[in-house]
């Protein structure tokens, strides 16, 4: 039995220039055939593969992943298993095969059918389609995408290792079918789902895959419903079927995002499977158990989540460490897959070289296993220099100026606990009544879309082809035309629409200090959309107001309230590249006094109602039940030392998204925001029983309205959320919203979803009326 002396668990799938979302979203236009995208996506496949092997990696010897996906890993398992909703069922061919068509429908929606509920994948900021099981769904293989990819590589001189979802994480992930009985969880489902494994399995031996990769993260996670017990129990099970399915290929159990419990190691280490690959990023090396002889043990050295060059002395530390376990051999990896991280530091002419310095993306990362793979292959003299290079790399930024400013350490070093605290319930309820704002008031959550035009006027003033005072006119034209629009529509709070944004991050980060931004450093979000996280590399301070003047121009245009828009500091930490020298906390509070400087600048200008968004406060919990409390403490302190010098007649809101906030809502209702949005759209407002129960005293906007998808709307639908928001709540409570910013949607559909928005609101208003 043989594995390569280092690998990867996954690699960057959208391409270097955001390749694939280019093509998926021109098939989606109809600009671009199906067996055109497929050949896109094929051409991509092979770019990688080629890549990874000239950045050290075998061709020969599975230490590629072949972890594409179209859209989303936990829905291309999904479909594996023929596991789709009833009401996607009339889009299966008569062979019982889900067609590519259908996998879209299933992710997007359609006119006649909702698509799947999306949530972050771990803590992680990328989203994941929700399955769907229920006792009434029917496992089956269908289609055979996996197995093609490994045949197309070998066609080409690769032998890759496929990457699917594990049975266990898949069945924790999922959420019960509508049709489900209460108390009815999807790992009941496991016995019947595992023979469709085998065969899959079956399939990939019989298409040349040496190796199949199984990535049971969920193992590591107590913030999924199931406890470790549970879980442990699940995965004996699973493994001792699949690992006694014949003509299979040897499988890798994978294991990121923090450190499996003592059961679950023990119990993956017995299983009949040939090897194990551990986060040894986040988690230490695990203690020697029965059954390690005769596993591969693949050590997670290299940080799969941030972009610093990192400790690669302390990385070939902890793979002789375990060595020390008596596994029959040791590989050195990556602690999760690398689709969380950019492509190439060496695709960034913008950084500054010192900053490049101290920086690894994806390709970086994995020539770094490479690196710590030749050492344990051929000693540690053989890799001597490259560990000499990375100790002077973070010497180098130890010392460099800017990572520590002492005035911002003074100014935080001087807080009181007064200065989290904002005046009371009852006092700010009575200084906003003269916001005059109706009963269910409407509004968004900030963002307008992001049109061409705006894109291309950005790009030019970037280039120097259209002048600031250009520039800044266009953008002022279009902030009138969103005001004038939203009176228009009869929306009681309005918003300015960002048009001079590019993303709610990289603004902030480009008026702070502290940050650097990227040109190509994309990073998939969901689906087709990625992000450029920014890099957060030294103490954090504002050198000028960053919002006030688009805010307080927007508010000259209308009588209306106008909200200003900030980002919160837990999300601007969540949503960029973070330094990891210090406390996340002591982060965060950087952020969070530059965000208490704008808001004053915004309350002086005149805003009333300010929105400081927070939608990774979910985002960020950690996996592990006992360092839970310590991050919602701080998390909320963030915020609150943002929002605690706001007077009492300024109405603060806050926005979340795409989470399960019955872990969170005691550190929701702790952030003592006036008014609190949260995504309810696609799960259908499942979580406001959740706020109903809690007892939530302040303002609630439950999403109406899922912008993810392209797809409108009607008012019944939305009336019916609405209703359902209204019967569980206080109506003095309830905001009526879309459940995110619009940012990626089009104008029409825009309109008209809003439209359809304002008149169920009417109409629920005068069904209250007409009750009361």
């Amino acid at each position: 039995m043989t594995f390569p002396a280092a690998t990867i668990l996954g690699y960057p799938r959208i391409g270097r220039r955001r390749e694939l979302k280019q093509a998926v979203e021109a098939h989606w236009a109809g600009r671009l055939s199906e067996p055109d995208l497929e050949a896109a996506a094929a051409e991509l496949r092979g770019r990688t593969r080629a890549r990874l092997v000239e950045l050290g990696l075998g061709a020969g010897d599975s230490s590629i992943p072949e972890s594409f996906s179209y859209y989303d890993q936990v829905l291309d398992l999904a479909v594996a298993v023929g596991a789709i909703p009833h009401r996607f069922e009339a889009l299966r061919e008569r062979d019982g095969s889900i067609p590519l068509a259908a996998y879209f429908a299933i992710a997007r929606g359609d006119d006649e059918r909702p698509p799947l509920e999306m949530t972050k994948w771990f803590d992680t900021n990328y989203h994941y389609l929700v399955p769907e099981i229920g006792p009434e769904t029917v496992f089956s293989p269908s289609g055979d995408r996996f197995a093609a990819q490994v045949r197309e590589a070998r066609s080409a001189g690769f032998v890759t290792r496929p990457v699917l979802v594990g049975p266990v994480t898949f069945l924790a992930l999922a959420k019960p079918s509508s049709d489900a009985p209460e108390g009815f969880r999807p790992l009941d489902r496991l016995d019947d789902l595992l023979p469709v494994y085998a065969e899959i399995l079956a399939d990939l031996a019989e298409a040349g895959a040496e190796w199949v990769q199984l990535d049971e993260h969920a193992l590591v996670s107590q913030a999924l419903g199931a406890s470790d017990a549970e879980l442990t129990r699940a995965a004996e099970r699973a493994y001792e079927a699949l690992g006694a399915a014949p003509s299979r290929p040897r499988v890798l159990v994978a294991a990121g995002y923090a450190s499996l419990s003592d059961e679950a190691w023990a119990a993956l280490a017995a299983a009949p499977i040939e090897a194990l690959a551990l986060d040894l990023h986040r988690g230490p090396v695990p203690a020697p158990v029965p059954g390690l002889a005769e596993k591969v043990l693949v050590g997670g050295v290299v940080d799969g989540r941030n972009i610093w060059r990192g400790d690669l002395r302390a990385a070939w530390e902890r793979l002789q460490e375990l060595r020390s376990l008596g596994a029959r051999q040791v590989a050195a990896g990556t602690s999760t897959s690398l689709q969380h991280v950019p492509h190439d530091v060496a695709d960034e002419p913008d950084l500054a070289p010192r900053l490049r310095s101290w920086l690894a993306f994806a390709d970086q990362k994995t020539a770094q296993a490479a690196t710590l793979g030749r050492g344990l292959t051929l000693g540690a003299e053989a890799i001597a220099a490259d560990i000499a290079d990375a100790d002077a790399a973070l010497a180098d930024r130890r010392e460099a100026p800017g990572v520590r400013d002492g005035q911002v350490r003074t100014r935080l070093g001087r807080l009181s606990p007064g200065d989290l605290a904002r005046p009371s319930d009852a006092e700010r309820a009575a200084a906003q009544q003269d916001l005059g704002l109706p009963l269910l008031p409407t509004t968004t959550i900030g963002s307008f879309p992001q049109t061409a035009e705006i894109r291309r006027a950005r790009a030019r003033h970037g280039r120097g082809e259209l002048g600031t005072s250009a520039y800044e006119s266009y953008l002022r034209d279009e902030i009138s035309r969103v005001v004038e629009l939203q009176e228009e529509l009869g929306l009681d709070v309005l918003v300015h629409g960002e048009a001079e944004r590019n993303d709610m991050v990289q603004y902030f980060a480009e008026h702070l200090q502290g940050f650097a931004v990227t040109r190509n450093g994309w990073v998939q979000s969901y689906g087709s959309r990625a992000t450029r996280p920014s890099i957060l590399w030294g103490d954090v301070s504002r050198p000028a107001p960053i919002t006030v003047g688009w805010s307080s121009f927007a508010q000259s245009l209308t009588a209306r309230p106008m909200k200003g828009m900030l980002t919160g500091p837990v999300t601007i930490l969540a949503w960029s590249f973070v330094r990891d020298d210090q406390p996340l906390a002591e982060t965060a509070d950087q952020v969070a006094l530059a965000l208490r400087d704008e808001i004053a600048d915004l309350e002086d200008a005149g805003i009333r109602i300010i929105q400081v968004d927070e939608p990774a406060l979910r985002e960020l919990l950690p996996l592990k039940a006992a360092q839970q409390p310590s991050y919602l403490a701080w998390s909320v302190a963030a915020f609150r030392l943002a929002t605690g010098g706001a007077a009492a007649r300024t109405q603060v809101h806050t926005h979340l998204c795409y989470s399960e906030f019955d872990v969170v809502i005691d550190a929701i209702a702790a952030l003592d925001a006036d008014v609190t949005s949260i995504e309810a759209a696609r799960s259908r407002g499942e979580v406001i029983d959740d706020i109903a129960a809690a007892g939530f005293s302040h303002g609630v906007g439950p999403g109406v309205y899922d912008i993810h998808a392209p797809r409108v709307p009607s008012v019944d639908e939305v009336a019916e959320l609405l209703e359902r928001a209204a019967d569980a709540l206080p109506l003095r409570q309830v905001w009526v919203n879309p459940d995110c910013g619009l940012k990626t949607r089009g104008y029409d559909e825009t309109v008209e979803s809003l439209r359809n928005v304002v008149v169920a609101t009417e109409r629920v208003r005068a069904k209250v009326a007409a009750l009361s």
